[in-house]
């Protein structure tokens, strides 16, 4: 197209914007693999995650933000696994419009949280395409043999945890996304801040993978909201469990948008994008759990306890409680 400005070809783009944010395993970004080396008796963990604009983040959204976002979400699920990351390959499927400016702001953010997470870039793919933008993450991590923290591992009796905040993603969303409902205006300034930031820049809990090797009988992060993914790790572990939904932590933020619209409790209770760790450790270790978590700086809050395969009891203040749908799905 006439008047159109200069792109860099796919080598160059590589060498300009990704090359300095890759470590010693990405040869350079020359290669057609990267190279990890495991230390002796410790083995690989491997997540994967997809985002697609107008799905997972807007497509406006600030390139730097979608590139955190991107690879945040792949080193939660190593924090939730008990694993150190080691690095990542990226598939970046780019729509026809890209500018050399959004690329730019795109490798600032990605450079940054891997930096923040000691997660180098090894290799990855781009590509061109006439639909949306498109992103897929495979973050690799390291455990000592034997002690990735599987979601099965859940038994009777074992206490179920939750760190941070719950709510805030999916609260976020709604202050972030078009359309805001009426509570919105009612929410301080610095309230909407800070909700839409944990929506669109979510805190692997990284500071965790320890704590969690030492004392979690099972793990997984909350993406799909916490109510669904709890059924999830149950279904895993072949559990029941009984929870107060009184002693779900939530922010002050998420606190005040609840008082403007009190329905909102239940979207925080099951939707999407917290990012925090949901686990259970047994009634000999929880305690050390926290403890623990605490020393690493992040809150681990009991909210209720594991029982036999069989319902989740869902209890707010002394009431049973029940949930339509518990959690986002794509299908």
């Amino acid at each position: 197209m006439a008047g159109a400005p200069e792109r860099p070809g796919e080598f160059e783009l590589i060498a300009r914007y990704f090359a300095p944010i890759a470590g010693a395993g990405g040869l350079g970004l020359v290669d057609d693999a990267g190279l990890l080396r495991p230390a002796r008796g410790y083995e690989t963990v491997v997540t994967t995650d997809a985002l697609v604009a107008g799905v997972h983040f807007f497509a406006d959204d600030r390139a730097a933000s979608i590139a955190r976002k991107a690879l945040a979400v792949n080193l939660s699920d190593l924090a939730a696994k008990g694993a150190r990351p080691e690095g990542f390959v990226l598939s970046l499927v780019l729509p026809h419009g890209w500018t050399e400016a959004w690329l730019a702001d795109f490798a600032q953010g990605l450079a940054l949280i891997a930096g923040e997470g000691a997660c180098p870039l090894i290799g990855g793919d781009t590509v061109s395409t006439p639909g949306p933008l498109i992103l897929s993450i495979t973050a690799f991590g390291s455990v000592p043999a034997g002690r990735m923290v599987p979601r099965s591992g859940a038994r009777p009796g074992d206490v179920i945890l939750v760190s941070g905040t719950i709510g805030d993603g999916a609260l976020g969303l709604k202050v972030h996304g078009p359309g805001k409902p009426a509570w919105v205006a009612r929410l301080s300034e610095q309230d909407r801040h800070f909700l839409a930031d944990r929506y669109l820049h979510p805190q692997p809990r990284l500071a965790l993978a320890a704590a969690l090797q030492r004392h979690a009988s099972a793990a997984m992060d909350v993406s799909d909201g916490l109510v669904g993914d709890l059924a999830k790790l149950l279904k895993a572990s072949k559990a029941g469990a009984e929870i107060d939904l009184d002693t779900i932590p939530l922010s002050a933020a998420a606190r005040a948008a609840i008082m403007a619209d009190p329905a909102l409790v239940e979207l925080a209770w099951t939707g999407g994008d917290d990012y925090e760790i949901l686990c259970t450790a047994s009634e000999r270790e929880y305690l050390s759990l926290i403890v623990a978590a605490e020393a690493a700086g992040v809150a681990l809050v009991a909210i209720g306890r594991v029982t036999d395969e069989g319902a989740v009891n869902y209890r707010e203040k002394g009431r049973a409680r029940s949930f339509a749908q518990g959690s986002f799905v794509h299908f």
